[in-house]
């Protein structure tokens, strides 16, 4: 069965990386939950998908350059309707716990591709285990040194490089950076690399996949996964296809 991943929670109708987009997808029935996280100035864990905190709350200026306490003070729901005014920036910690009160799984991607970000899978990996949630984690990035270190760091946390272009063989590049699965970009996936992925054992999860009959051709050739911004959509597609 194809599972549904909410990307950045129900992005769609619900502003992303927060509360109100996670239990948005929860309710609706989701198989997990994707999210992106950095650091803080005082290098806490937080949710959020870009460098600046611009686009997303009504602060200005990078992430990095917040503590954990100002960046927290910022508006991050108002920005996409008027009813989410007052949604915070999550921390990794507090969405950990949340999963531990359902049976969610979770992505986290690393937002480390473009900038050095010291200890992060350091940091990330600890929390994980501090809520024992390794089994339901999967950890992905564009940043495929990164997705190395997490593998000699903790290799029972299953680890997925990200592309945005067609791979030759990606299941063997794969390897060599001891990861165990695909996130491919959508308009870059074909039926064929998903086909021989699958059958070579290497999961594949396509993003980001927003249309209806996007989403059946994949739930239908028996794709692992799709991370998508409307997870009410793909579930009911999902159920149509599985008759």
């Amino acid at each position: 069965m194809t599972l549904i991943f909410a990307h950045r929670g129900s992005a769609g109708t619900h502003p992303e990386n927060t509360f109100a987009a996670y239990l948005e997808a929860e309710r609706v029935g989701v198989d997990g939950i994707e999210l992106d996280v950095q650091l803080t100035k005082d290098n806490q864990i937080v949710v959020i998908h870009d460098s600046t905190v611009n686009r997303t709350t009504n602060g200005i200026g990078k992430v990095k350059d917040y503590t954990l306490e100002e960046i927290k003070q910022l508006d991050n729901g108002s920005w996409f309707a008027p009813e989410f005014d007052g949604e915070k920036v999550p921390t990794l910690t507090e969405v950990l716990k949340w999963l531990q009160t359902n049976k969610l799984l979770l992505n986290i991607e690393l937002k480390n591709e473009t900038n050095i970000v010291p200890y992060l899978e350091e940091l990330v990996i600890k929390e994980i285990e501090k809520h024992n949630l390794v089994e339901r984690v999967i950890i992905s990035s564009f940043n495929h040194y990164s997705i190395r270190k997490i593998n000699k760091l903790n290799s029972k946390i299953e680890c997925a490089i990200l592309f945005l272009e067609k791979l030759y063989e990606p299941w063997n590049y794969a390897t060599t950076v001891g990861a165990k699965g695909l996130h491919s970009y959508n308009p870059k996936t074909s039926d064929a690399m998903i086909r021989e992925a699958q059958e070579r054992g290497y999961p594949v999860r396509v993003f980001t996949v927003n249309k209806e009959e996007r989403m059946q051709q994949l739930i239908a050739q028996g794709c692992s996964a799709i991370f998508t911004d409307y997870p009410e959509r793909a579930l009911q597609v999902r159920e149509v296809v599985r008759g």
